[in-house]
């Protein structure tokens, strides 16, 4: 039969009995979309929504909108079975013309499933088994009857007078706060596993494929979890004005498509990372979800310059000779991608995001917070309108749990050097390489959890190579991943993965090459055969593994720790708590532990930490290492912000939570200490200059309003002795039209109001403020003066004009903005 007339005569045939199965016209899914067809309202009411069923019904339930119908929707929140991203799917198709609602009586249980669907002279009700998802509305055992009020008036005002009184008197409306939260606080529960294998194994099992392309089939590239609440909140942010975002999400939710998801009704994209890889991947993701062939790259190889999606290698773009109107205008894309965020604090990076003026730019990253003290929130304003950790990540479904072991290495790291904050590389070959003590203990390890396909990850190209010869000698076939491979053991990227998922191997030994842009979800076991030194890296290698893949129950992870500088710091990484704030670990606490995963520190581990938690040393011992350590990092005595963006975080939280040992309240007093000045510095040290600067590390920053002021007085290298109300409005406006900043001007302002705000009023909330507090609390240093709105004492002249003092004052001013941002934002992620 052809595929129109089996469509056709679905839609068309009536029954009031629905047994479901694979019978298509046994199923209640052709029936209410009839219904849904000519209804003038619709009331729903089920124990749960799930999203796909709600992406079956979208279509309909929008249409029905568009005529002007009324729709409730009433479900529970019981165990959480309802998955917060078919609310949110509701609510970014729909938007807020349906009333949706939780139940919301803790203790009766809430099990009805209704459609009443109403009509100009009557009304119809299914009651049945179905809730909405997709395996319920179709191929699942689902007993569902259909009546109208024509026929049994009682009976049928019996069910929907309990509805009314279940939706006006017993629920919750589901509001923004209320889906927020709900998400926050969601776990995927065992049941719901259950039911979304039952869609899957519909999508692998379903007997009759052969409909056309208006059914209601789903398409594959389309959002999904995750991706669904990520994209409300980009909507939502872009409505608050926002021009830039950062979303921190783990590997494997999903973070190229959202891209290509958001972007799609922007003209103009462009798209860059740091890897060929990523940016092949990346092309086809778009690919996939715009249906375009309108597409190039930008790197060494190709020069694309007329093509709607751009692919860009920031190695290449990033360069001055590239940067200009004879490849793109900077206002050329609409929209920017910045893929593996957290590398944008490097030249290249910045060159770009500072060139190019797009509509909206949007960073990418799966490693939230300074956790290399890489400050990657700045360049987004702090604006992050969506997070999910890996922990979230894992507890809402999206990826796979792990069975982590932390392994007891006895390799002595004491007399290893370290170097710019790692371990020299050298030392460590001559510590592992030819170490058959070591190689055993990784293979009687490896054996005893058993992988089919796994990675190992190495300190160096010569330890990848010779990890791979020593398994192979074992009997485990595996290969080494290097950049210029030339070893016997070596292959390639592709080859290898090729190799990998085909049997061939059963290892891949690698040093970096697997970080970012590699998928390989079949992955059942990752070895950690180095010091953990960067956070990033191993969260990063941890994903790796972390996929979901049909028969992966969970993901192995091998540590082996020595006695190694940061040793403990996997402790907190695996959970994600922050060392300074949670204080001590304790083993025996599992309450943080992802859901269905598994960590397990051997015995001499949890001595060995215990031992380094005692001889941590001293806060300004830390302090003074970091600074020395950055100094190092970046070739010269650190400014506020470069310690500030290069700071181990955990040191810093330490810092600006000790009022005594905070070296960002007395900056120059601190480098004083470790004769850290030149002798300008030395000058303005020795001057009034010394107090004003120490004013504006300490003043109060309660509210915001002060630092625009502030920044009024700094003026592109030079410091104005006093601003009029013009300049003071043109910084203040500046300041609270950057991303969301204009919602610290007011408790409760929305955007619309605060777009209405005329300058007159600006300037009196101004003069009223933040002039008048720094008047009175600015130690005699702003003073009033005729013709200026503000003004410097006149002490002060002798050292405005000095550009070491113009420096400092940039210097402190930009601290106190990125310290405020990032308090903001630490306060909202809680």
């Amino acid at each position: 039969m052809p595929k129109t007339n089996i469509t056709w005569e679905l839609n068309n045939y009536s029954t009031d009995v629905m047994t479901g199965g694979s019978n298509r016209y046994a199923q209640l899914y052709y029936q209410l979309i009839g219904s849904l067809k000519k209804a003038d309202s619709v009331d729903i009411i089920v124990s749960f929504l799930m999203e796909s069923g709600v992406k079956m019904l979208l279509e309909e339930l929008e249409n029905a909108l568009q005529r002007g119908a009324k729709i409730r929707i009433l479900t529970g929140n019981y165990l959480g079975i309802t998955q917060p991203s078919a609310l949110y799917l509701i609510r970014k198709k729909l938007g807020k013309q349906v009333d949706l609602r939780f139940y919301n009586e803790k203790n009766r249980s809430f099990h009805p499933k209704s459609y009443i669907f109403h009509y100009e002279d009557h009304s119809e009700i299914y009651i049945g088994s179905s809730n909405i998802s997709r395996s319920a509305l179709t191929s699942g055992i689902e007993w569902n009857y259909r009546f109208n009020s024509r026929t049994d008036q009682k009976n049928y005002d019996k069910f929907f007078h309990s509805f009314e009184d279940l939706f006006e008197n017993h629920s919750i409306v589901i509001d923004d706060e209320e889906l927020r939260k709900y998400s926050k606080n969601w776990h995927r529960p065992a049941v719901s596993k259950d039911l979304q294998r039952y869609d899957e194994e519909q999508d692998d099992h379903a007997p009759d494929q052969d409909v056309d392309a208006n059914s209601n089939i789903i398409p594959l590239f389309e959002p999904r979890g995750a991706q669904i609440e990520a994209l409300c909140a980009l909507d939502d942010t872009r409505a608050e004005g926002a021009e830039r975002a950062l979303v921190a999400a783990a590997t494997g939710v999903g973070k190229t498509y959202l891209a290509a998801f958001d972007s799609k009704d922007y003209a103009r994209v462009l798209f860059v990372a740091h890897r060929e890889e990523i940016l092949e991947q990346a092309a086809i993701s778009f690919k996939n979800v715009r249906h375009s062939e309108d597409y190039g790259f930008f790197n060494g190889k190709e020069k694309s310059t007329n093509k709607a999606l751009i692919f860009a290698s920031v190695a290449t773009l990033g360069c001055t000779s590239y940067l200009n109107e004879n490849y793109f205008a900077p206002d050329y894309f609409d929209y920017l991608v910045i893929d593996e965020f957290h590398h944008a604090v490097n030249d290249q990076y910045r060159r770009i995001v500072d060139y190019f003026k797009p509509k909206f730019l949007l960073g990418l990253t799966a490693t939230p917070d300074r956790l290399d003290g890489r400050n990657i929130y700045e360049i987004c304003d702090y604006n992050v309108p969506y997070e999910i950790s890996l922990k979230d990540a894992i507890n809402k479904g999206m990826l796979a749990p792990f069975h982590y072991y932390g392994i007891y290495d006895d390799t002595d790291y004491s007399g290893i050097h370290i170097v710019r904050g790692r371990y020299d590389e050298k030392e460590l070959n001559e510590t592992y390489i030819g170490n058959v003590h070591r190689y055993d203990l990784i293979y009687k390890y490896y054996c005893k959890y058993g992988s089919r396909k796994a990675l190992g990850f190495c300190c160096s190209r010569e330890h990848a190579e010779e990890m791979a010869k020593e398994f192979s000698a074992r009997g485990i076939p595996s290969a080494a991943v290097y950049s210029n491979a030339n070893g016997e053991f070596s292959e390639d990227r592709t080859s290898a993965i090729r190799m990998l998922t085909n049997g061939e191997i059963k290892v891949i030994f690698s040093v970096d090459m697997f970080n970012e842009g590699v998928d390989i979800p079949s992955v059942d076991m990752v070895m950690f055969l180095r010091p953990t030194e960067s956070p990033i890296v191993f969260l990063q290698q941890l994903g790796r593994g972390l996929r979901k893949s049909k028969g992966k129950e969970f993901l192995n992870v091998l540590d082996f720790i020595g006695n190694y500088e940061k040793a403990g710091r996997v402790r907190f990484l695996l959970t994600d708590n922050s060392a300074s704030a949670k204080g001590n670990y304790d083993p025996a606490d599992r309450s943080n532990f992802p859901d269905d995963c598994l960590i397990d520190f051997d015995m001499k581990l949890i001595d060995l930490f215990q031992e380094m938690d005692r001889k941590q040393m001293k806060l300004r011992d830390r302090l003074r290492s970091e600074f020395y350590r950055v100094k190092e990092l970046v070739g010269h005595t650190p400014s506020r912000m470069e310690l500030f963006t290069y700071i181990d975080d955990d040191v810093y939280q330490s810092a600006i939570s000790n009022a005594k040992e905070n070296p960002f309240k007395r900056y120059l007093e601190y480098r004083k200490q470790l004769d850290e000045l030149t002798d300008e510095e030395e000058l303005i040290y020795k001057s009034i200059g010394r107090e004003f600067i120490s004013l504006i590390e300490n003043t109060n920053m309660t509210k915001v309003y002060k630092m625009p002021v502030l920044m009024a007085f700094y003026d592109n290298g030079k410091v104005r002795m006093a601003v009029t109300e013009q300049q003071l409005l043109t910084s203040w406006k500046k300041f609270f039209h950057t991303g969301t900043n204009w919602k610290d001007l007011e408790t409760g302002i929305d955007y619309e109001k605060f777009c209405g705000i005329s300058d007159s009023e600006h300037i009196k909330k101004i003069l009223k403020m933040p002039v008048h507090f720094l008047l009175q609390s600015g130690k005699g240093f702003f003073i009033q003066k005729e013709g200026a709105a503000l003004a410097l004492r006149e002490e002060l002249s002798e050292v405005a004009e000095n550009p070491v003092f113009a420096k400092e004052i940039a210097d402190v001013i930009q601290y106190r903005a990125m310290d405020y941002y990032q308090r903001r934002y630490r306060k909202n992620e809680t």
